[in-house]
């Protein structure tokens, strides 16, 4: 029987905490607590049991996915093998946790229904384009180019999971991130080989999972890959700052994973490093708070951004824009000509020097100036 834990505090040293552990992932998983860890990822085997020999223009043979760990009997014994693993890996996600499953047209259209008629909600698929992909030799069909990552949170009633959408629009170039993920094959030195060869027939790259990890988990969270391979879940977890644990059954596989692990260096980076602070979360602090500190006197001049628009700071936080006041936002409106707009974004204040500086970034300084301990990661974001 699983050991059982507190919903709201599972028992953390019931977890074998940036570990590999080997193993059937089914069995393994058993023994975890309910409720015990924020975030998964699953690369499970993708059953793509080729038919023949895949040949090469040349007539060398193409290393494809033909280990025996990828091999079932059947189609209803893969569905029984993903929906045992699926099962037990709902049972020991957190009830604000999520789950990331990547698989390719033989298998994630089976791993999506399986998800569901377990319970789980889909909240996007993800495809990831694959900007190296190997071409189709037999020209008899279109060049694969791509794989689907599933993510889900546990139910359709949860109300929270974590989802950090602002670190992903930074990595975005300030643009809303897209659920298509342009991101090369795993090649040269970060392949992982043995004997010269490549060790693993589906090792995925480091910066897929950097975007997974980074936009559904937070420092210090438990990162479970209950297909762990040569360990790029646990790399990235680690240079991330989380916690992970690994399931691996075949022995190879771990000792490949410890030896790249225990290559990195630790810690890699500071809290600070790794934080993406979203303004959804972060303490309300009223533009009538800039007033009263000081901040912004009564009297001064805010602009727009190109100087066209101006404003008088009033004492009661509202501001005078020629014979109309209103507050930051309902003049910023009014000056566009538009139903609404945020204030915060619109107007700035000179410095000392006469240079502008967002009225946005004199609201972060004081957060940090009077309440410090509050301005943190967003820990779980509204469902």
């Amino acid at each position: 029987m699983p050991r059982k834990a507190s919903p709201n505090q599972p028992d953390r040293s019931q977890l074998p905490l940036n570990t590999i552990v080997q193993g059937d992932c089914v069995e393994v998983l058993k023994t975890f607590p309910d409720r015990s860890v924020e975030l998964i990822f699953a690369d499970p085997p993708y059953n793509l049991q080729l038919r023949q020999e895949l040949l090469r223009p040349n007539q060398t043979t193409v290393d494809g996915v033909d280990d025996e760990w990828d091999h079932f009997a059947s189609l209803g014994e893969y569905d029984a093998f993903t929906r045992a693993w699926l099962g037990e890996c709902r049972r020991v996600l957190k009830d604000h946790g999520t789950i990331w499953v990547i698989g390719s047209y033989h298998n994630i259209f089976r791993v999506g229904t399986i998800l569901m008629d377990l319970g789980y909600w889909i909240l996007n698929d993800v495809i990831w384009h694959k900007t190296n992909p190997m071409p189709n030799f037999r020209g008899t069909r279109f060049q694969n180019a791509t794989e689907t990552l599933i993510w889900a949170r546990k139910s359709a009633d949860q109300q929270k999971y974590t989802f950090n959408y602002h670190a992903m629009k930074h990595l975005n170039d300030d643009k809303q991130m897209q659920n298509v993920w342009r991101i090369p094959l795993c090649t040269g030195p970060e392949r992982v080989k043995l004997n010269g060869k490549k060790a693993h027939a589906t090792q995925k790259p480091e910066a897929l999972l950097y975007r997974v990890i980074l936009a559904s988990s937070n420092p210090g969270d438990v990162v479970l890959d209950p297909f762990f391979g040569t360990g790029t879940t646990g790399a990235v977890a680690r240079k991330l700052g989380r916690n992970f644990i690994g399931i691996e059954l075949e022995p190879a596989y771990i000792d490949l994973a410890r030896r790249r692990l225990a290559s990195l260096a630790t810690p890699l980076f500071s809290e600070a490093e790794l934080i993406t602070r979203s303004r959804r979360t972060a303490p309300r602090v009223r533009f009538g708070q800039l007033v009263e500190a000081q901040y912004l006197a009564v009297g001064q001049q805010v602009f727009s951004r190109d100087r066209r628009v101006v404003a008088t700071v009033k004492a009661d936080a509202h501001l005078l824009w020629g014979d109309t006041s209103g507050s930051i936002h309902q003049i910023a409106a009014l000056a566009q000509n538009k139903p609404a707009f945020n204030g915060w974004e619109f107007w700035y204040c000179e410095d000392a020097a006469g240079n502008l500086v967002s009225i946005d970034a004199l609201r972060e300084r004081y957060r940090m100036e009077h309440d410090p301990e509050q301005v943190g990661p967003p820990t779980i974001a509204p469902a």
